[in-house]
This record gives C-alpha cells, sequence and structure tokens, in this order.
C-alpha cells in the first residue's frame, strides 16, 4: 500500500476512529520470555524445543498454542499450560521489567495528544495486559480486549471486529498495527487498515497492509497518512 506524505494530524479530521494495538511483539518486547517459558515446559515432559518451533506460535492465541504444545508433548490441560506460561511471563516482566518496544510508548502519547481512541487487542490473558498497561505513566488505552475474553483468537477477525464494536467505531475507520502474520491476518480480516511492523517474525510486502521497519520517530501524522490512504484508495 503505499502511503502519502504524513499530514498535519492537529486536522482531527485526518486522523483515524481508533487505533488498535497489538501488545507482545509491537508494544513490549516480549516473545523472548514466552519462548523460553515454551522451552522449560516442553522440557519438563522430556520434550525439546527448538526455535522454529516456537516461531509458529507467534500471534497465535494461546489456547491455540496450548494445543500445540501438548502435541508437543505437554500433558497439560490447555487451562492449566495457559495459566502456567502467563505466570511464567508476568514473573519474568516483574523480575526483569518490561521490554518495550522502539517508539511504542511515544506514538501512543501522540495519538492521546491528538484525542484519539485506542485499545489494546491482545491473545495474552487480562492480567498480564493489565500488568504492562499499568507502567505506562499516561493513560494509553481506552481498554482491553484480551485473549481469555474472545471465542475466536488471531488470525479470526473477532479480536478486532469487538475492539471496535466497544469503542463504537466503524472498525473499516481504524488502523491496527501489528507484528505478526497471524495478527495481520485478523487486522485485515475484520477490515481495519493495519500497519505491520515486523518483530520475530518476518512480515511479507502486500497491498493489503503497509509495513512500517520500527514505531520510532513515527507520530500521529504518520498515522493520519495511513488512514488518508485507504481514503484515497478506489473501492474494487
Amino acid at each position: 500500500m503505499t502511503v502519502p506524505t504524513p499530514a498535519t494530524a492537529s486536522d482531527r479530521s485526518l486522523l483515524p476512529a481508533a487505533v488498535l494495538w497489538d501488545m507482545d511483539g509491537t508494544l513490549v518486547d516480549t516473545e523472548p520470555y514466552w519462548m523460553a517459558a515454551e522451552e522449560e515446559l516442553v522440557a519438563s515432559f522430556g520434550g525439546s524445543w527448538t526455535h522454529e518451533k516456537a516461531l509458529q506460535l507467534v500471534g497465535q492465541g494461546l489456547w491455540t498454542s496450548a494445543e500445540i504444545l501438548r502435541a508437543n508433548g505437554v500433558a497439560m490441560e490447555p487451562d492449566a499450560i495457559v495459566s502456567w506460561l502467563t505466570d511464567q511471563v508476568q514473573h519474568k516482566l516483574e523480575t526483569l521489567g518490561v521490554p518495550w518496544r522502539p517508539g511504542a510508548q511515544e506514538l501512543l502519547s501522540s495519538l492521546r495528544a491528538s484525542g484519539v481512541p485506542t485499545a489494546l487487542v491482545t491473545m495474552s490473558v487480562r492480567r498480564m495486559a493489565e500488568q504492562i498497561v499499568a507502567q505506562i505513566p499516561f493513560e494509553a488505552f481506552d481498554l482491553i480486549v484480551s485473549g481469555d475474553e474472545v471465542e475466536q483468537p488471531k488470525p479470526h477477525p473477532e479480536p478486532y471486529l469487538r475492539a471496535a464494536g466497544l469503542l463504537g467505531v466503524d472498525v473499516r475507520d481504524v488502523v491496527a498495527i501489528e507484528d505478526s502474520v497471524v495478527g495481520l491476518t485478523s487486522a485485515v480480516a475484520s477490515g481495519a487498515m493495519a500497519i505491520g511492523v515486523p518483530h520475530i517474525v518476518p512480515l511479507p510486502e502486500s497491498d493489503e497492509h503497509v509495513l512500517w521497519t520500527t514505531l520510532a520517530g513515527r507520530t500521529a501524522d504518520d498515522i493520519a497518512a495511513v488512514a488518508a490512504a485507504r481514503t484515497q484508495t478506489p473501492e474494487a
């Protein structure tokens, strides 16, 4: 997707109705925490967990990931797997700190200063999402949609459709920011304008989404440009 030069976001009409954020890998660099927890869990049942296997779980719903781990020898119920993994990652967040992705908090601050509604749309459970959001030194999100609150996880569009519905906006008027193929698939399928910011896994070029190499240096003006690109693109 071709994006025009950023306009001045002080003109509120140029901005999207909302910006919806993925969490793991987009807002925070927690994927290494998850991968370490997965490796420890599989090893405790005598199995091996490679980096390539771990990449399959990036962006997936936790209960989907739990079934993949069960197929790799983890003899636990899905709910127990999700709870154990979440406990491990939350412990790392408490002891090692929250690893923010470059530019994420700054872009959030710019959007809030411009009056743009925001939501966190994560496949992690709410208790972990709230732990991370509590570390942001300003009111960053109007609401959270978490993986334990949806029936169909990403790549299904339900999480983004739910967030737009709770905000009371048309999903086609929102921008979603994602770092995984699974997340981008969910956002695009919902009808949202999608921005992919590659991190652990590469993202493909596509007319269905915009790719940014980083969030560093990005502001509400850049988000406005993405929204403007859809407005200027004729419907098929």
